[in-house]
């Protein structure tokens, strides 16, 4: 396989050597509208929106929004993908859908099931081959290529229920990896198939020093305890003792600033971080360049995207979208304004709410950020708080006391007639719930002019709770959400604040 690895390097030396061409995002994004209008014409979903009709319409974009409606997982569901789950075939994608991906996020109490078709697959590795390309912009040696990248996801044992296969969409990318990837791909096809998370990390954990690695991906939390259990199985002093080659590492998932500290504990160098924006329904954008603040949005494979303007006109207090709301093509965005994503894909989601907000850092390049959920966000009084900015004031709080902050959450709650923030903070370092208060207060009030305005008024008080890291585990352990692509919610509301309290409270007695 030395031969693929020198094969793999010329052709992204030979990318690197091409000058690069500005991409008109509209142009792109409307032939693939086109393209996805003209797939499914034919099917319920086409038929029921007029498919045909819409494709000699001028302004084709105007014309989609104005006949087909905006959809929510519920809604689209109920009315649609139930009947693909039962063997329909062209329902909203020609064909059968052979599998789907269960995926909760962080904030649902059961799974939702995505459809994932043979489309969206093709798709999902046509941009992965783009990412592994963008490693044009390192100086990385011809060895780099030849040696393993370990991918920390869901199991590949698929469940079967008659008409299709359902699970992580890691486990079913991994099952469906081209063959000449296969000798690269660790842990293997065997190891992959573990159902048992615990049991996969001990089995990654014995066969670790047999690897040689380059490349490791998955999401920080698990990768940061895959390290610690390693470094510690075989008494070294980092994960560079064990894979002295490994120089990139893929993330995605939540942010990594919380762990990028603990992160340089573990390893002897520092590590090359590429994030990427791969969701259940679809690969959206990746880390292009080094030099950039954002990931590169994928534009030309098989999805459609609209940008709806996350305020008080589209969204109500819970996060749910208004009907009808302002829906911008790629055309029509501003930098640092915050979007939430409809999609329309190959895998027959339309105009379909996935659920996260993201900024533009470079609308001519199409480069975003992903700033967090539509319902992972605290706004009791106007407060108007985001996912970024409590990563950004929890990594700047860490930085300044000298601590690793690896998970926490934050959650509204009634204080005497008005509101508090309290907040759940998890470390194994030492700090004072006082000073961590303080700072935290003051960073956000820095990076939220709204937060600090209502912190006058109505957002009376922020409690701090220190946990150690090991109760946030425990927890998604017991809910059944360890391994693989599960996170721990940012924002805890209604029930999930109300079982996440009882936890605490029974681990404490």
């Amino acid at each position: 396989m030395a031969i693929l690895g020198s094969i793999l390097k010329q052709a992204i030396g030979l990318r690197k050597a091409m000058p690069k061409l500005s991409q008109d995002g509209s142009r792109i994004q409307m032939r693939a509208l086109r393209r996805l209008l003209s797939r499914a014409e034919y099917t319920a979903f086409g038929e029921q929106y007029n498919f045909s009709k819409l494709l000699n319409e001028k302004d084709l974009v105007k014309a989609f929004q104005a006949a087909v409606p905006t959809h929510d997982y519920n809604k689209i569901f109920r009315r649609w993908w139930y009947r693909s789950l039962n063997g329909e075939p062209f329902i909203c994608w020609p064909g059968k859908v052979k599998y789907f991906a269960l995926s909760s996020g962080t904030s649902e109490a059961s799974s939702k099931q995505i459809p994932v078709t043979k489309d969206m697959i093709r798709a999902i590795r046509r941009a992965s081959v783009k990412q592994i390309l963008a490693q044009s912009h390192y100086n990385l040696p011809k060895e780099h290529f030849e040696r393993g990248i370990l991918m920390l996801g869901g199991s590949t044992h698929l469940n079967f229920n008659g008409t299709y296969f359902e699970g992580d969409l890691s486990g079913i990318t991994a099952s469906n990896i081209p063959f000449w990837f296969q000798h690269f791909y660790k842990p293997g096809r065997r190891i992959s198939r573990e159902r048992d998370w615990n049991a996969k990390l001990e089995e990654i954990v014995q066969n670790a020093k047999s690897w040689d690695l380059s490349t490791i991906c998955g999401v920080p939390a698990w990768v940061t305890i895959l390290f610690e259990r390693i470094i510690e199985h075989y008494n070294v002093n980092t994960i560079h003792d064990i894979w002295p080659n490994l120089n990139i590492y893929v993330h995605g998932g939540v942010a990594l600033s919380p762990y990028k500290k603990g992160f340089e504990k573990l390893t002897a160098r520092p590590l090359i971080y590429m994030e990427t924006y791969l969701a259940s329904e679809g690969f959206i954008a990746y880390d292009d360049n080094p030099a950039s603040e954002g990931m590169r949005m994928v534009l030309d494979n098989g999805i459609f995207y609209e940008f709806v303007p996350f305020n008080e006109k589209n969204f109500g207090a819970d996060g749910n979208m208004k009907e009808n709301p302002e829906a911008l093509e790629i055309g029509e965005v501003q930098e640092g304004t915050e979007y939430a994503l409809l999609m329309s894909t190959c895998s027959g989601a339309w105009r379909y709410l996935i659920g996260d907000t993201i900024k533009f850092t470079d609308v001519s390049k199409q480069e975003i950020i992903i700033t967090g959920r539509t319902k992972h966000f605290l706004s009791l009084c106007g407060e108007h708080l985001s996912q970024d900015n409590m990563n950004r004031a929890v990594e700047l709080v860490a930085q300044d006391l000298n601590i690793e902050i690896k998970e926490f959450s934050v959650a509204g709650i009634p204080y005497g007639s008005l509101f508090a923030h309290k907040w759940y903070i998890g470390t194994d370092d030492k700090a004072s719930a006082t000073i961590l208060k303080e700072k935290l207060d003051e960073y956000l009030k820095t990076l939220n002019d709204d937060y600090r305005v209502e912190r006058i008024a109505a957002l009376k008080d922020v409690i701090i709770e220190i946990l150690p890291t090991s109760a946030f585990y425990e927890y998604m352990e017991q809910k059944g959400k360890i391994g693989a692509q599960n996170k721990f919610p940012r924002v805890m509301k209604n029930k999930h604040l109300a079982e996440w309290e009882e936890f605490l409270k029974q681990k404490t007695l």
